[in-house]
Protein backbone atom coordinates (compact mmCIF):
# COMPACT_ATOMS: atom_id res chain seq x y z
CA UNK A 1 0.00 0.00 0.00
CA UNK A 2 1.25 3.68 -1.05
CA UNK A 3 0.19 6.82 1.13
CA UNK A 4 -0.48 10.23 -0.27
CA UNK A 5 -1.91 12.09 2.68
CA UNK A 6 -2.42 15.45 2.77
CA UNK A 7 -1.71 15.79 6.99
CA UNK A 8 0.35 13.92 9.06
CA UNK A 9 -0.31 13.43 12.78
CA UNK A 10 2.46 11.82 14.90
CA UNK A 11 1.90 9.85 18.55
CA UNK A 12 5.06 11.04 21.09
CA UNK A 13 5.95 8.66 23.22
CA UNK A 14 6.92 5.70 21.49
CA UNK A 15 6.32 6.68 18.07
CA UNK A 16 8.59 9.86 16.86
CA UNK A 17 10.54 8.40 20.27
CA UNK A 18 11.61 4.98 21.11
CA UNK A 19 11.21 5.89 24.87
CA UNK A 20 9.02 3.40 26.23
CA UNK A 21 11.34 1.28 28.08
CA UNK A 22 12.14 4.29 29.95
CA UNK A 23 9.09 4.89 31.31
CA UNK A 24 8.44 1.13 32.33
CA UNK A 25 11.81 2.13 34.18
CA UNK A 26 10.19 4.70 36.08
CA UNK A 27 6.85 3.27 36.67
CA UNK A 28 8.78 0.34 38.14
CA UNK A 29 10.06 2.86 40.85
CA UNK A 30 7.13 4.08 40.91
CA UNK A 31 5.12 1.03 41.31
CA UNK A 32 7.43 -0.61 44.39
CA UNK A 33 7.39 2.98 46.16
CA UNK A 34 3.30 2.49 46.00
CA UNK A 35 3.37 -1.78 46.34
CA UNK A 36 1.69 -1.93 42.97
CA UNK A 37 2.60 -5.39 40.91
CA UNK A 38 4.89 -5.04 38.20
CA UNK A 39 3.20 -4.22 34.47
CA UNK A 40 2.37 -7.21 32.37
CA UNK A 41 2.50 -7.55 28.25
CA UNK A 42 -1.18 -7.53 28.90
CA UNK A 43 -1.85 -4.25 31.62
CA UNK A 44 0.32 -2.29 29.01
CA UNK A 45 -1.94 -3.16 26.05
CA UNK A 46 -4.65 -1.65 28.01
CA UNK A 47 -3.02 1.10 29.76
CA UNK A 48 -0.78 2.83 27.23
CA UNK A 49 -1.67 5.74 25.05
CA UNK A 50 -4.15 6.26 28.13
CA UNK A 51 -3.96 9.53 30.02
CA UNK A 52 -2.82 9.50 33.49
CA UNK A 53 -6.10 10.56 35.08
CA UNK A 54 -7.56 6.97 33.57
CA UNK A 55 -4.49 4.92 34.04
CA UNK A 56 -4.02 5.53 37.82
CA UNK A 57 -7.09 5.16 38.90
CA UNK A 58 -7.16 1.35 36.76
CA UNK A 59 -3.63 0.59 38.25
CA UNK A 60 -4.97 1.03 42.28
CA UNK A 61 -8.44 -0.40 41.22
CA UNK A 62 -10.18 2.32 42.98
CA UNK A 63 -11.49 5.83 42.40
CA UNK A 64 -8.71 8.07 42.60
CA UNK A 65 -9.37 11.99 43.13
CA UNK A 66 -7.85 14.35 41.06
CA UNK A 67 -5.68 15.69 43.41
CA UNK A 68 -4.38 12.27 44.29
CA UNK A 69 -3.92 11.46 40.16
CA UNK A 70 -1.81 14.65 39.57
CA UNK A 71 0.31 14.20 42.44
CA UNK A 72 0.68 10.48 41.34
CA UNK A 73 1.73 11.87 37.46
CA UNK A 74 4.10 14.03 38.82
CA UNK A 75 6.00 11.55 40.61
CA UNK A 76 5.97 8.77 37.94
CA UNK A 77 6.61 11.62 34.90
CA UNK A 78 9.21 13.47 37.02
CA UNK A 79 11.19 9.82 37.39
CA UNK A 80 10.38 9.46 33.50
CA UNK A 81 12.28 12.94 32.95
CA UNK A 82 14.83 12.74 35.22
CA UNK A 83 15.70 8.86 33.53
CA UNK A 84 15.74 10.11 30.26
CA UNK A 85 17.78 12.82 30.62
CA UNK A 86 20.72 12.98 27.96
CA UNK A 87 19.44 9.52 26.75
CA UNK A 88 16.53 10.04 24.49
CA UNK A 89 16.89 10.02 20.79
CA UNK A 90 14.63 10.82 17.51
CA UNK A 91 12.86 7.27 15.94
CA UNK A 92 15.17 5.76 13.38
CA UNK A 93 13.99 7.29 9.71
CA UNK A 94 12.36 10.56 11.81
CA UNK A 95 14.07 13.37 10.54
CA UNK A 96 14.13 11.42 6.87
CA UNK A 97 10.36 11.72 7.14
CA UNK A 98 9.82 15.08 8.28
CA UNK A 99 12.27 16.44 5.31
CA UNK A 100 9.64 14.69 2.88
CA UNK A 101 6.50 16.12 4.46
CA UNK A 102 8.06 19.64 4.60
CA UNK A 103 9.28 18.99 0.68
CA UNK A 104 5.74 17.84 -0.24
CA UNK A 105 4.19 20.51 2.14
CA UNK A 106 2.31 18.24 4.07
CA UNK A 107 1.11 19.76 7.23
CA UNK A 108 1.97 18.31 10.42
CA UNK A 109 0.58 17.82 14.25
CA UNK A 110 1.72 15.90 17.33
CA UNK A 111 -1.25 14.20 18.68
CA UNK A 112 -0.46 12.80 22.32
CA UNK A 113 -1.76 11.64 25.82
CA UNK A 114 1.95 12.84 27.83
CA UNK A 115 1.45 15.84 30.35
CA UNK A 116 2.91 18.96 28.72
CA UNK A 117 5.95 19.06 31.43
CA UNK A 118 6.71 15.42 29.17
CA UNK A 119 6.09 16.92 25.65
CA UNK A 120 8.52 20.07 26.27
CA UNK A 121 10.92 17.69 28.03
CA UNK A 122 10.93 15.16 25.37
CA UNK A 123 10.83 17.18 22.17
CA UNK A 124 14.04 19.30 23.44
CA UNK A 125 15.73 16.16 24.29
CA UNK A 126 15.50 15.29 20.90
CA UNK A 127 15.93 18.33 18.74
CA UNK A 128 12.80 18.77 18.15
CA UNK A 129 11.42 22.14 19.88
CA UNK A 130 9.71 24.05 18.23
CA UNK A 131 8.95 22.17 15.13
CA UNK A 132 5.39 21.31 15.23
CA UNK A 133 3.30 24.35 15.97
CA UNK A 134 0.22 22.09 16.48
CA UNK A 135 0.32 19.72 19.19
CA UNK A 136 -2.69 18.02 20.76
CA UNK A 137 -2.41 16.58 24.67
CA UNK A 138 -5.18 14.23 25.98
CA UNK A 139 -5.44 16.94 28.58
CA UNK A 140 -7.33 19.15 26.40
CA UNK A 141 -9.91 17.48 25.07
CA UNK A 142 -13.05 15.76 26.67
CA UNK A 143 -11.91 12.37 26.42
CA UNK A 144 -8.91 10.20 25.78
CA UNK A 145 -7.47 7.38 23.40
CA UNK A 146 -9.42 5.38 22.64
CA UNK A 147 -11.61 7.98 22.43
CA UNK A 148 -11.08 9.30 18.96
CA UNK A 149 -11.14 13.37 20.24
CA UNK A 150 -7.42 14.41 20.62
CA UNK A 151 -7.35 12.80 16.34
CA UNK A 152 -10.01 14.62 15.91
CA UNK A 153 -9.15 18.14 16.91
CA UNK A 154 -5.86 17.58 15.12
CA UNK A 155 -7.42 17.44 12.08
CA UNK A 156 -9.50 20.48 13.01
CA UNK A 157 -6.41 22.24 13.45
CA UNK A 158 -4.63 21.21 10.78
CA UNK A 159 -7.82 21.65 8.34
CA UNK A 160 -8.17 18.39 6.94
CA UNK A 161 -10.08 16.08 6.43
CA UNK A 162 -9.66 13.24 9.27
CA UNK A 163 -9.59 10.39 6.68
CA UNK A 164 -6.99 12.57 4.67
CA UNK A 165 -4.80 12.42 7.72
CA UNK A 166 -2.14 9.71 8.26
CA UNK A 167 -1.84 8.98 11.57
CA UNK A 168 1.87 7.06 13.70
CA UNK A 169 1.16 5.23 16.62
CA UNK A 170 3.01 2.62 18.66
CA UNK A 171 0.04 1.56 21.24
CA UNK A 172 -2.85 -0.21 20.16
CA UNK A 173 -5.13 2.43 22.16
CA UNK A 174 -4.01 5.20 19.98
CA UNK A 175 -4.61 2.70 17.18
CA UNK A 176 -8.26 2.35 18.28
CA UNK A 177 -8.42 5.83 19.13
CA UNK A 178 -7.31 7.20 15.22
CA UNK A 179 -9.48 4.37 13.62
CA UNK A 180 -12.11 5.67 15.43
CA UNK A 181 -11.44 9.43 14.02
CA UNK A 182 -11.34 7.74 10.10
CA UNK A 183 -7.68 8.10 9.98
CA UNK A 184 -5.82 5.60 8.18
CA UNK A 185 -2.71 4.30 10.74
CA UNK A 186 0.93 3.26 10.37
CA UNK A 187 1.58 1.30 13.56
CA UNK A 188 5.34 1.07 14.65
CA UNK A 189 6.17 -2.10 16.45
CA UNK A 190 8.46 -0.11 19.04
CA UNK A 191 6.36 -1.31 22.07
CA UNK A 192 3.79 -3.84 20.89
CA UNK A 193 5.07 -6.92 18.00
CA UNK A 194 3.30 -7.02 14.23
CA UNK A 195 1.78 -9.59 15.24
CA UNK A 196 0.33 -8.17 18.16
CA UNK A 197 -1.26 -5.45 15.95
CA UNK A 198 -2.04 -8.05 13.33
CA UNK A 199 -4.73 -9.10 15.82
CA UNK A 200 -6.79 -5.84 16.12
CA UNK A 201 -10.00 -5.36 14.43
CA UNK A 202 -9.64 -3.66 12.02
CA UNK A 203 -5.67 -3.66 11.56
CA UNK A 204 -3.65 -1.22 10.83
CA UNK A 205 -3.24 0.43 7.41
CA UNK A 206 0.43 -0.75 7.70
CA UNK A 207 3.08 -2.38 10.10
CA UNK A 208 6.43 -0.88 10.02
CA UNK A 209 9.62 -1.09 12.38
CA UNK A 210 10.58 2.46 12.15
CA UNK A 211 10.17 5.73 9.78
CA UNK A 212 12.96 4.36 7.78
CA UNK A 213 10.55 1.30 6.94
CA UNK A 214 7.70 2.64 5.99
CA UNK A 215 9.54 5.22 3.43
CA UNK A 216 10.88 2.35 1.92
CA UNK A 217 7.80 0.45 1.90
CA UNK A 218 5.00 2.26 1.47
CA UNK A 219 5.57 6.40 0.61
CA UNK A 220 5.90 7.75 -2.99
Amino acid sequence: MRFRPRAVILDIDGTIVDNMALHAEAFAVFAQRHGLPALTPADRARLDGRRNSEIFPILFARDVPRGEWQAYEAEKEGLYRELSRGRLQPMTGLSRLLARLAAAAIPLALATSAPEPNVVHTLAEIGLAGEFPIIVRGDQVARGKPAPDVFAEAARRLDVAPGDCLVFEDAPMGIVAAQAAGMPVVALTTSFTAAHFATLQPPPSAICVDFDDFLDRHYS
